[in-house]
Protein backbone atom coordinates (compact mmCIF):
# COMPACT_ATOMS: atom_id res chain seq x y z
CA UNK A 1 0.00 0.00 0.00
CA UNK A 2 1.33 3.44 -0.91
CA UNK A 3 1.09 6.61 1.14
CA UNK A 4 -0.93 8.30 -1.61
CA UNK A 5 -4.39 9.75 -1.07
CA UNK A 6 -6.59 10.25 -4.11
CA UNK A 7 -9.08 13.12 -3.88
CA UNK A 8 -11.61 12.56 -6.63
CA UNK A 9 -14.30 14.97 -7.74
CA UNK A 10 -17.33 14.36 -9.90
CA UNK A 11 -19.54 16.45 -12.14
CA UNK A 12 -19.87 20.20 -11.89
CA UNK A 13 -17.24 20.56 -9.19
CA UNK A 14 -15.04 22.29 -11.77
CA UNK A 15 -17.55 25.16 -11.49
CA UNK A 16 -16.95 25.78 -7.78
CA UNK A 17 -16.70 29.45 -6.96
CA UNK A 18 -19.31 30.40 -9.54
CA UNK A 19 -21.89 27.59 -9.30
CA UNK A 20 -24.63 28.34 -6.79
CA UNK A 21 -22.34 30.10 -4.29
CA UNK A 22 -25.21 30.25 -1.77
CA UNK A 23 -24.90 26.43 -1.55
CA UNK A 24 -21.27 25.73 -2.38
CA UNK A 25 -19.45 28.91 -1.37
CA UNK A 26 -17.06 31.11 -3.30
CA UNK A 27 -13.93 28.95 -3.11
CA UNK A 28 -12.79 27.39 -6.37
CA UNK A 29 -11.73 23.81 -7.01
CA UNK A 30 -8.14 25.10 -7.09
CA UNK A 31 -8.69 26.46 -3.57
CA UNK A 32 -9.99 23.06 -2.47
CA UNK A 33 -6.96 21.37 -4.05
CA UNK A 34 -4.59 23.71 -2.16
CA UNK A 35 -6.40 22.91 1.10
CA UNK A 36 -6.12 19.18 0.39
CA UNK A 37 -2.42 19.52 -0.45
CA UNK A 38 -1.75 21.20 2.90
CA UNK A 39 -3.76 18.58 4.77
CA UNK A 40 -2.08 15.70 2.91
CA UNK A 41 1.36 17.13 3.72
CA UNK A 42 0.37 17.45 7.38
CA UNK A 43 -0.16 13.69 7.51
CA UNK A 44 2.75 12.75 5.23
CA UNK A 45 0.59 11.73 2.28
CA UNK A 46 1.26 12.25 -1.38
CA UNK A 47 -1.82 13.71 -3.08
CA UNK A 48 -3.46 12.99 -6.40
CA UNK A 49 -6.32 15.42 -7.01
CA UNK A 50 -8.62 14.92 -10.01
CA UNK A 51 -12.00 16.07 -11.35
CA UNK A 52 -14.17 14.74 -14.15
CA UNK A 53 -17.71 15.28 -15.34
CA UNK A 54 -17.86 11.75 -16.76
CA UNK A 55 -19.12 8.78 -14.75
CA UNK A 56 -16.93 6.30 -16.63
CA UNK A 57 -13.84 8.45 -16.15
CA UNK A 58 -14.59 8.65 -12.43
CA UNK A 59 -14.79 4.85 -12.32
CA UNK A 60 -11.37 4.77 -14.04
CA UNK A 61 -9.95 7.18 -11.43
CA UNK A 62 -11.23 4.93 -8.63
CA UNK A 63 -9.58 1.95 -10.33
CA UNK A 64 -6.33 3.92 -10.60
CA UNK A 65 -6.39 4.41 -6.81
CA UNK A 66 -6.08 0.68 -6.23
CA UNK A 67 -3.23 0.02 -3.81
CA UNK A 68 -3.23 3.57 -2.46
CA UNK A 69 -3.74 4.63 1.15
CA UNK A 70 -7.24 5.91 0.53
CA UNK A 71 -9.76 7.87 -1.48
CA UNK A 72 -11.66 11.02 -0.59
CA UNK A 73 -14.57 11.10 -3.02
CA UNK A 74 -17.02 13.86 -3.82
CA UNK A 75 -18.98 12.16 -6.58
CA UNK A 76 -21.45 15.03 -6.80
CA UNK A 77 -24.81 13.98 -8.23
CA UNK A 78 -23.42 10.53 -9.11
CA UNK A 79 -23.58 9.79 -5.38
CA UNK A 80 -27.33 9.47 -5.73
CA UNK A 81 -27.46 7.62 -9.05
CA UNK A 82 -24.39 5.50 -9.74
CA UNK A 83 -24.24 1.80 -9.06
CA UNK A 84 -21.09 1.77 -11.23
CA UNK A 85 -19.24 4.00 -8.73
CA UNK A 86 -20.50 1.90 -5.82
CA UNK A 87 -19.21 -1.26 -7.50
CA UNK A 88 -15.85 0.37 -8.32
CA UNK A 89 -15.32 1.36 -4.67
CA UNK A 90 -16.19 -2.15 -3.53
CA UNK A 91 -13.91 -3.70 -6.16
CA UNK A 92 -10.73 -1.75 -5.40
CA UNK A 93 -10.96 -2.33 -1.64
CA UNK A 94 -9.37 1.03 -0.83
CA UNK A 95 -10.69 2.90 2.23
CA UNK A 96 -12.98 5.58 0.86
CA UNK A 97 -14.44 8.62 2.58
CA UNK A 98 -17.51 10.10 0.89
CA UNK A 99 -17.58 13.89 1.16
CA UNK A 100 -20.01 16.64 0.21
CA UNK A 101 -19.66 20.40 0.47
CA UNK A 102 -23.28 20.96 1.43
CA UNK A 103 -25.41 19.12 3.96
CA UNK A 104 -27.19 16.78 1.57
CA UNK A 105 -29.73 15.90 4.27
CA UNK A 106 -30.90 19.53 4.46
CA UNK A 107 -31.56 19.57 0.72
CA UNK A 108 -33.91 17.85 -1.73
CA UNK A 109 -35.15 14.39 -0.76
CA UNK A 110 -33.43 12.70 -3.72
CA UNK A 111 -30.07 13.74 -2.25
CA UNK A 112 -30.76 11.84 0.98
CA UNK A 113 -29.88 8.49 -0.61
CA UNK A 114 -26.32 7.50 -1.46
CA UNK A 115 -25.27 4.44 -3.41
CA UNK A 116 -21.74 5.04 -2.12
CA UNK A 117 -22.28 5.22 1.64
CA UNK A 118 -22.71 1.46 2.15
CA UNK A 119 -19.22 0.81 0.76
CA UNK A 120 -17.51 3.92 2.19
CA UNK A 121 -15.70 3.98 5.53
CA UNK A 122 -17.62 7.14 6.41
CA UNK A 123 -19.44 10.20 5.16
CA UNK A 124 -18.66 13.86 5.83
CA UNK A 125 -21.04 16.55 4.60
CA UNK A 126 -21.99 20.13 5.21
CA UNK A 127 -18.66 21.71 6.07
CA UNK A 128 -17.84 23.27 2.71
CA UNK A 129 -14.25 22.71 1.57
CA UNK A 130 -13.37 21.70 5.13
CA UNK A 131 -15.26 18.45 4.39
CA UNK A 132 -12.27 17.44 2.25
CA UNK A 133 -9.73 18.22 4.97
CA UNK A 134 -11.83 16.24 7.44
CA UNK A 135 -11.90 13.36 4.95
CA UNK A 136 -8.11 13.30 4.68
CA UNK A 137 -7.81 13.45 8.48
CA UNK A 138 -10.30 10.58 8.75
CA UNK A 139 -8.15 8.46 6.44
CA UNK A 140 -5.09 9.27 8.53
CA UNK A 141 -7.02 8.22 11.63
CA UNK A 142 -7.67 4.80 10.13
CA UNK A 143 -3.95 4.06 10.39
CA UNK A 144 -3.73 5.09 14.04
Amino acid sequence: MSDTVHVLNGPNLNLLGTREPHLYGSETLADVEALCQREAERFGFALIFRQTNSEGALVDLIHAARGSFGIVLNAGAYTHTSVALRDAIAAVQVPTIEVHLSNVFAREAFRHHSYLSPVAKGVICGFGPQSYALGIAALAGLAA
